[in-house]
């Protein structure tokens, strides 16, 4: 047997600023059966995250919410918590990254590297929104890529090539809160010297702790040279104040890895037997794991190993990376109606179907995982319900109702159970190196000889055969060890499934070592289905679902005191306000990267306006030139990320293909005013 072995595992924090969707749930799920089956294989393997419950976007939206940031904060937890646990996420600890064993240990780190001259300050030009009278954060200003040229990328890194930048290298930016041009005022901030630990981190990278892709990528960013890291924000700021600095704090990015050891250190506090230094200052003891997303390596494989190294902690044992998630091809989007809760999903479907349809999609490769939900129908009915679930419910059927559910006493077929049992060998090490995908291709190759095997032997036609039925007993015996095994291997993903498997089979809960011992002169219970098929209309019933959560008007999310005081009418005075007035089409453009839009150009009589219609479900651009439109003609221009919007024009109908532009009688010309 393999020596025992301590390890930690950690998951991606999520941010505490909104709802857990699908996305969410891949590296978690991920993680979670790879936990389970360390659990199973003996091993002590704990499973920790928490909230990332700092920096500016958790306190705009707490302002819009009306609600401290802690409040907000500590309400998205339980949602987390509640999440995590109904899709079957053990963790042993979810904390949150506004927590005193937090902020301890930054302060304790910061005061580290401080010592060792990793930290310096230096003042800095920042882009700063005139409009909002505050320093912008990098995820608040977009602008174009300045390598690749990509439109609508952030301020910190480039989403489509994957460079890191300063937010005032970006093309064109502006404000995300505003749509404003940002202005550059200089400021005093606290920088890491990233580049210190360039000799160590290209050592420690090819040392097996990364993805073979992932030491590819990092060696281009090698190549650039590592640059120093700003960690430090200006107030008004959600976070921890740096000890000794005057309106400054810790940037989310320094305190969010660290809450991996704050958790932890949370969990020593209400676990006595574990010790915070084996897991943390120590290599030999204990192994170290994190399962995080793609966008987020350049944190993890640079910063966070110099960070800890700089500190004197522990640095990772591996970083397992994962893809992106996608529905039906698509990126989720809400505008596309792919942007599916966790919630939503566990409305219509069983935790356990996604579960297993990630362990069937996923690799050791970083690839992006996509869920097509014909395809996900057809592999739970035909996989879990068809194939496995079949194997125990055929055959118990003739224990329960002939034998009083007993089970033979010996097998009549020890060289299958056998081959099955050493196949749990393979399996094993497949989902330790987190092949699971084929793993799971090797576990329905055996459900599929399993259920040869009772095709072939035939226990219905043998029962009406007279002094058949120790053979009719055996062969079922010899069925339900094979599903006995097969229960086994799916464990790590199936939890429920197996716990009501256990309960049938009238057995302990199952471990690894369990495939070597036979289920022998025992009595099952009485058997109950252990799962349904996807009817269609739950899949149909989730898209639907979905797509009316998007659809909600704002005021379902407003501040309560807001919905209370909406008007169901306004009175003249409010409509004079608004001037309308017919406007003429001169261009009309499709718009790239846009679903909905098209940009038109339009004389609204004192001049030329460039307004982004969403009509492009309804009309071709060709058949809109010389049109005459009604148009909101002192609607505040807007900053989008295709170019400068300079009205509405006014268009009726349901949507879709179903909308029609409000137009004047003949005769009307541009310029004139709507009465």
């Amino acid at each position: 047997m393999a020596a025992k072995r301590k390890i930690l595992a950690t998951n991606a924090l999520p941010y505490a600023n909104g709802t857990l969707h699908l996305g969410h749930l891949v590296g978690t799920i991920q993680g979670d059966m790879w936990v389970r089956l360390q659990k199973m294989l003996g091993h002590d393997c704990l499973y920790i995250c928490g909230s990332d419950s700092h920096g500016t976007p958790i306190m705009i939206q707490a302002e819009k919410l009306g609600m401290t940031p802690e409040a907000m904060i500590e309400k998205i937890r339980q949602e987390q918590i509640k999440d995590f646990a109904d899709f079957l996420v053990d963790f042993d600890n979810f904390h949150t990254t506004h927590s005193p064993e937090n902020k301890e240990l930054v302060e304790l780190i910061f005061k580290r590297q401080l010592e060792k001259n990793n930290i310096r300050t230096r003042t800095i030009k920042q882009f700063y929104d005139p409009v909002k009278n505050m320093f912008l954060p990098d995820r608040y200003i977009k602008g174009e890529c300045p390598k690749c040229g990509a439109k609508d990328q952030y301020g910190d890194s480039c989403e489509v090539c994957g460079t890191t930048y300063s937010p005032t290298e970006l093309i064109n930016p502006y404000s995300v809160l505003s749509g404003v041009k940002p202005i550059e005022k200089e400021s005093e901030h606290y920088f890491f010297k990233l580049e210190n630990f360039t000799e160590f981190l290209k050592e420690w990278t090819r040392r097996g702790h990364l993805q073979e892709q992932v030491i590819n990528k990092l060696d281009e960013w090698f190549e650039a040279g590592l640059k120093e890291w700003d960690i430090s924000r200006d107030a008004p700021y959600f976070g921890f104040p740096i000890p000794g600095a005057l309106n400054k704090y810790f940037y989310v990015w320094l305190d969010a890895p660290v809450g991996y050891m704050a958790s932890f250190k949370n969990l020593c506090e209400k676990r006595k037997e574990l010790n915070f230094s084996d897991y943390w200052e120590s290599e030999d003891k204990t192994e170290l794991y994190h399962f995080i997303g793609k966008d987020i390596i350049y944190f993890h494989a640079l910063f966070w190993p110099a960070i800890l190294h700089g500190a004197n902690f522990r640095t990772p044992s591996e970083i397992v990376v994962n893809g992106f998630l996608t529905i039906d091809g698509q990126k989720m989007s809400k505008s596309r109606g792919t942007f599916i809760k966790a919630r939503t999903y566990l409305n219509h479907l069983p935790p356990e179907y996604l579960r297993y349809y990630f362990a069937a999609k996923l690799s050791d490769r970083i690839e992006d995982l996509d869920i097509n939900f014909d395809d996900f129908t057809q592999r739970i009915n035909s996989d879990l319900v068809g194939k496995f679930v079949n194997i125990a419910s055929r055959s118990a059927s003739f224990l329960n109702k002939f034998f009083s559910g007993k089970l033979s006493s010996t097998l009549s077929e020890p060289e299958l159970y056998k081959q099955f049992s050493e196949a749990g060998n393979e399996i094993a090490d497949k989902l330790n190196r987190l092949e699971y995908s084929q793993a799971i291709r090797q576990i329905m190759a055996l459900a599929d000889k399993a259920n040869q095997y009772v095709d072939e032997k035939k226990p219905w036609s043998l029962m009406k055969e007279a002094d058949r039925e120790k053979e009719v007993q055996a062969i079922c015996t010899m069925a339900v060890n094979l599903f006995r095994l097969l229960m086994i291997y799916l464990k790590p993903v199936l939890p429920q499934t197996a716990k009501a498997s256990e309960e049938f089979l009238q057995i302990k809960p199952l471990q690894w070592q369990d495939k070597e011992t036979p289920l022998l002169d025992h009595t099952i219970a009485e058997f109950k289905p252990l799962m349904q098929r996807i009817d269609p209309k739950q899949i149909e019933a989730l898209k639907m679902s979905t797509q009316a959560e998007l659809e909600k008007p704002a005021a379902a999310t407003a501040k309560p005191e807001e919905v209370a005081s909406e008007k169901k009418y306004i009175n003249i005075e409010d409509f004079g306000k608004i001037d309308l007035r017919i406007a003429k089409i001169l261009e009309a453009n499709h718009v790239e990267g846009a679903d909905k839009l098209l940009q038109l150009k339009v004389d609204v009589g004192d001049g030329e306006r460039q307004i982004f219609a969403g009509i492009k479900s309804a009309y071709q651009p060709e058949s809109l030139i010389g049109k005459h439109v009604i148009v909101v003609a002192n609607l505040a221009p807007r900053k989008m990320r295709f170019g400068l919007s300079e009205g509405m024009v006014l268009a009726a109908g349901p949507g879709g293909s179903e909308l029609w532009l409000v137009s004047p009688d003949e005769g009307a010309k541009p310029g004139m005013k709507v009465k």
